[in-house]
């Protein structure tokens, strides 16, 4: 007969217009684990703010299993949402969200979900993972929160996962300390994820209109790319980040050139543009606002660079996201 283990209590909170698939990545591993092992050793509740059905940015609805004020006895909370949601009743929560962590209810996020977690002002400076698509309207919203780039953030009381695949290697990492290694390694090959990452992965992000990641990119095409990263705000020359890498602003406009297809000054304004979107679709803040923030000393010059990249205007596109809402939140994929 197997020994019997502690079992696992896991509550995924659903907002409206939450990814659903970071609810299955969380779900699917533990209900592998309970029929490998032939144990209990996990179980899930789905909660909800209120007791209403939600309805996820697939369109496919939930019935929450109970609401976070009935919530109890959890070891585990996970957020699941959008960047938009917020509480409708933002002090009932929040005093339910105490009440779950004075009762040892460890409490974290998944892809947006650190958004609603970071607005109830119970994470205070603790550090938190962002999915990097969300880094610039995070940033934006709480400067104060150091922002880590690894695939999951575990430092201090809060656990925060940037994405769907990464909440399966984080529920492989559950069933490995509560059933073992073989266990967890079954669950892995019955979903066909041979690469189990550690939290402290860096986050891959994509070379901008290329098949490859950053990280795949020739050494010194990476190096640019992360001085641009950190001069969005305050522009760089090129010839200042081609001295900064040791090439000559020939040498890198055709090493740049080769390995994504665009010059450094084209994929710079694109990383700019990528980053003033963000700001755009995640935030509240004038479109001004955001031309200063992305380094254009005036909007209209911003304005007309974010149609020739994107084909509509930033009022235009941000009223597009508006239309386009599940109940209080933001149709978005899983992140």
């Amino acid at each position: 007969m197997k020994d019997q283990v502690e079992k696992i209590s896991l509550g995924i909170l659903i907002f409206p217009g939450f990814p659903m698939a970071c609810l299955t990545s969380c779900i699917e591993p533990l209900r592998a684990a309970n029929e490998i092992s032939g144990q209990e050793a996990f179980s899930w509740h789905v909660i909800a703010e209120q007791d209403q059905p939600i309805q996820s940015s697939a369109g496919v609805t939930f019935f929450p299993d109970y609401t976070l004020a009935d919530a109890q006895s959890l070891t585990h909370l996970l957020f699941a949402s959008s960047p938009n949601s917020v509480f409708d009743n933002p002090s009932k929560a929040n005093a339910a969200l105490q009440r779950l962590m004075r009762n040892k209810t460890h409490i974290g996020a998944i892809s947006g979900g650190v958004f609603p977690l970071a607005r109830t002002r119970l994470t205070g400076d603790n550090p938190l993972s962002v999915h990097w698509c969300y880094e610039a309207a995070f940033q934006a919203e709480f400067p104060e929160i150091p922002i880590h780039g690894t695939v999951i953030c575990e430092e201090g009381a809060f656990s925060t996962i940037s994405g769907a695949s990464a909440v399966f290697d984080h529920m492989l990492a559950l069933i490995e300390k509560r059933l073992g290694g073989d266990v967890m390694a079954e669950v892995a090959c019955w979903f066909q994820h041979p690469f189990i990452r550690s939290g402290t992965v860096t986050q891959k992000v994509p070379a901008i209109s290329t098949a490859q990641s950053q990280d795949l990119l020739p050494k010194q095409v990476a190096k640019a790319i992360q001085h641009f990263a950190e001069h969005i705000e305050n522009p760089i020359q090129i010839s200042e980040v081609a001295d900064a890498v040791g090439l000559s602003a020939r040498s890198l406009e055709r090493s740049f050139k080769k390995a994504t297809g665009h010059s450094p000054l084209t994929y710079y304004r694109r990383m700019r543009m990528n980053q003033a979107r963000q700001l755009v679709l995640y935030t509240n803040d004038p479109i001004a606002e955001v031309a200063y923030m992305v380094g254009y000393a005036t909007p209209s010059a911003f304005m007309r660079h974010y149609r020739e990249t994107f084909g509509v205007t930033p009022i235009s596109d941000r009223r597009a996201k508006n239309s386009m809402r599940v109940g209080s939140d933001d149709v978005l994929p899983s992140g």
